[in-house]
């Protein structure tokens, strides 16, 4: 099929075109997201040294309990919340978003605006 746009083949490409620019440090890891059909996943990854900091997901236990889908934006909010607690805890109060070529739109923008109510800064 010629005219048939694969969306998540352009999302690859805005993504490796965006992560030449942003990358994480050790002072200023990044929040990675994932969005997935039925989940949303979230990481605070330090590149510098190739290590995941901190990660969230509605696969939790502490979140899979409370929701009953993870497919919508209350599921994003409480990984968003969750992510910035655990942040919180291990002292990263600064990172660099990475939506990872997604639109900052719906569940991306929940998790985004939870992280930031629970105390991160980006």
């Amino acid at each position: 099929m010629i005219g048939r746009i694969d969306k998540n083949k352009i999302r690859k490409r805005k993504h490796v075109r965006v992560r030449k620019k942003i990358s994480g440090t050790t002072e200023c890891p990044r929040l990675c997201v994932y969005r997935s059909n039925s989940h949303i996943y979230a990481q605070i990854i330090d590149d510098t040294n190739g290590t995941t900091l901190v990660s969230a997901s509605t696969l939790d236990k502490e979140i899979k309990g409370s929701i009953s889908v993870g497919s919508n934006v209350e599921a994003a909010k409480a990984v968003g919340k969750l992510i910035g607690e655990r942040a919180i805890a291990k002292d990263i109060k600064d990172v660099v978003f990475d939506r990872g070529g997604y639109l900052y739109h719906g569940r991306v923008q929940a998790l985004a605006e939870a992280a930031r109510e629970a105390g991160l800064s980006f």
